[in-house]
C-alpha cells in the first residue's frame, strides 16, 4: 500500500473535499458502497489513448539529432548529438554534464477534452544514458501550457536518480507527481490537445543511446462519482499468476520507502512480469542480500523507486519497469468496467489496478487503505474479482476472491468517504497493462478495442 499522506492522495482528497464543501457527515462512509447502486452514465468517451511507436509514428514527430531504428520494434535513438547540458542531480548534489538529442510528437487532439493526463513509455536505456519526458498542452480556452516535465528516467540508479518533478503549475493545472491535472475542473476548463518531447541522454563522447520503444499518455475526463453502474458478469476464468506478498519483506531495504510496507506496486509489477516469463538475472539480484526470499521483489521496488515522491507508486515508472523486460511493452491507462476488464482476462491479459477504500467496503480484505495496487487475475463463475492482493501476510495468502459489486465500485469511483465521513478521492479505473511486444492475434484485438494498441 502507498504511504498514507501520499501526494497523490493529498490532491484528490483536496480536490474532493473542495467540491463537496468539505467534511460530509450525513451520509456517512457506508453511502459509498450501497449494492446495486448506480449512477448516470455519460455518452460521450471518457478516455483517450495515444501511443507512439511504430515507424510511421516516430517519422511523423520531429527530430533534433535523433534517429529512427526500424525492425520487429522500431525505436528511437541518438544519432548526433545536438548539444551538451549541465544536470544537477537534486537527490545527491552532483552536477554532470550529458549529450542530447530530442524527438517531439505531433499535436493530438484528444477525443476527450481532459482534466488529466498520463503519460508513459517504454524505452530500453542502458548505464549511462537517461531521458526526460515533457508534455505542451493546449486548453480549452486557446491557451497553452509550458512544457511540464512528466519524468526524468533512468532504467538504473548509477548516473541520475529517477524522478518526478515537484511545483509545476501555470496557475490553470499542475503536475501531481505522474499526472497533469487540470486545477478547477468544475470551471469547464479542459485540455484539448497535447504533444510530447523526448530528450535523450547520454555520456559525453561515447556512442551510448537510449532507445525509447513507446510513448504516449491517456487523457481522461472522469465525473465525479461516489457510485458506478454495475455490470454483469460475463466471464469465468483465472489467470496462473505468480503470487507475492509485499508484507514478507516489511523492514527489508527501508530506503525504498519503508520496505515491504509500501511496496504494492512493484510487488504487482514483479507478479505480471514473471507471469510472462521474465524474470532478473542471477547477476541482477546480486545486490540483495542473500537471506532474503524473493529478491526479485526488493529489485522492482528499487527500480521504480521516485526519489521525488520517496515512494515506488510511480505509475508511469512501474510501466517503464516492466518494459525493460525482453520484449515487453507496458502502458497507464484507465478502463471503463469490469466488462473491460474481463475482456483482458479473457485474451490472457492480467491488471494492475488502483484503488483505496475503508476497510468495511471490501469483504474480506481485512484493511482500509487510502491507495493500493493489486493484480486482477480473474473472475469466478458468479463474476466475482479473482485477484492476488500483495497485501496479505504470506505469498500463500495472496489470492483473494473480491465481491463483484463491491470491487467495481471502489476501483471505478472518483469519490469516497473515509472512516471519518470526509470526502475523499478514488483513481477513477486506473490501471497497468503490461504485455508482449508481438501479443497474440486475440490479444491484439482486444487491445486495439480498448485504445491501447
Amino acid at each position: 500500500m502507498t504511504r498514507p499522506t501520499s501526494r497523490r492522495t493529498v490532491l484528490t482528497a483536496a480536490l474532493a473535499a473542495a467540491a463537496a464543501g468539505g467534511a460530509v457527515t450525513s451520509a456517512g462512509p457506508a453511502t459509498a458502497a450501497v449494492p446495486g447502486a448506480v449512477a448516470p452514465t455519460a455518452a460521450a468517451p471518457q478516455v483517450d489513448n495515444r501511443f507512439w511507436n511504430t515507424y510511421t509514428d516516430w517519422r511523423c514527430g520531429s527530430g533534433s539529432g535523433t534517429r529512427v531504428v526500424a525492425g520487429r520494434r522500431p525505436g528511437l535513438v541518438i544519432s548526433a548529438p545536438t548539444g551538451l547540458r549541465d544536470y544537477t542531480d537534486p537527490h545527491t548534489g552532483t552536477t554532470s554534464s550529458w549529450e542530447y538529442a530530442t524527438w517531439t510528437s505531433p499535436v493530438h487532439r484528444s477525443k476527450v477534452p481532459a482534466t488529466e493526463v498520463i503519460a508513459s513509455w517504454n524505452a530500453d536505456a542502458p548505464a549511462g544514458t537517461w531521458i526526460q519526458i515533457e508534455l505542451l498542452g493546449t486548453y480549452s480556452d486557446g491557451t497553452d501550457t509550458p512544457w511540464y516535465v512528466m519524468g526524468r528516467w533512468a532504467a538504473g540508479d548509477g548516473d541520475i536518480r529517477r524522478t518526478s518533478v515537484d511545483d509545476q503549475s501555470d496557475g490553470k493545472s499542475s503536475i501531481w507527481t505522474d499526472t497533469f491535472s487540470v486545477d478547477d475542473a468544475a470551471s469547464g476548463l479542459r485540455l484539448v490537445s497535447y504533444r510530447l518531447r523526448l530528450t535523450l541522454h547520454r555520456t559525453p563522447g561515447t556512442s551510448l543511446t537510449p532507445t525509447v520503444r513507446r510513448i504516449g499518455a491517456m487523457a481522461s475526463d472522469i465525473p465525479d462519482r461516489f457510485t458506478v453502474p454495475a455490470t454483469a458478469p460475463g466471464l469465468a476464468r483465472e489467470l496462473a499468476v505468480p503470487r507475492y506478498s509485499q508484507n514478507v519483506h516489511v523492514g527489508e531495504y527501508p530506503e525504498y520507502d519503508n520496505g515491504g510496507e509500501a511496496w504494492c506496486s512493484p510487488t504487482s509489477s514483479q507478479m505480471i512480469i514473471e507471469y510472462w516469463g521474465r524474470r532478473p538475472t542471477a547477476e541482477d539480484l546480486a545486490w540483495v542480500r542473500p537471506e532474503i526470499a524473493d529478491p526479485q521483489v526488493c529489485h522492482a521496488a528499487r527500480y521504480t523507486f521516485d526519489y521525488q515522491y520517496e515512494g515506488c507508486g510511480n505509475w508511469p515508472f512501474n510501466a517503464a519497469y516492466a518494459a525493460t523486460y525482453k520484449d515487453m511493452s507496458a502502458v497507464v491507462t484507465r478502463l471503463g468496467s469490469l466488462t473491460d476488464l474481463e475482456k483482458l482476462i479473457g485474451a490472457g491479459i492480467p491488471v494492475i489496478t488502483s484503488q483505496s477504500f475503508i476497510k468495511e467496503e471490501l469483504t474480506g480484505a481485512g484493511y482500509g487503505t487510502s491507495g493500493h495496487l493489486m493484480t486482477v487475475i480473474g473472475f469466478t463463475a458468479e463474476g466475482d474479482v479473482v485477484a492476488n492482493d500483495p497485501a496479505s501476510p504470506s505469498n500463500e495468502a495472496v489470492r483473494r476472491v473480491y465481491r463483484r459489486r463491491e470491487w467495481e465500485n471502489i476501483w471505478l469511483r472518483t469519490k469516497r468517504y473515509d472512516a471519518t465521513g470526509r470526502v475523499r478521492g478514488g483513481t477513477g479505473g486506473v490501471c497497468y497493462v503490461y504485455f508482449p511486444a508481438a501479443p497474440t492475434a486475440a490479444q491484439s484485438r482486444v487491445l486495439k478495442e480498448l485504445g491501447i494498441l
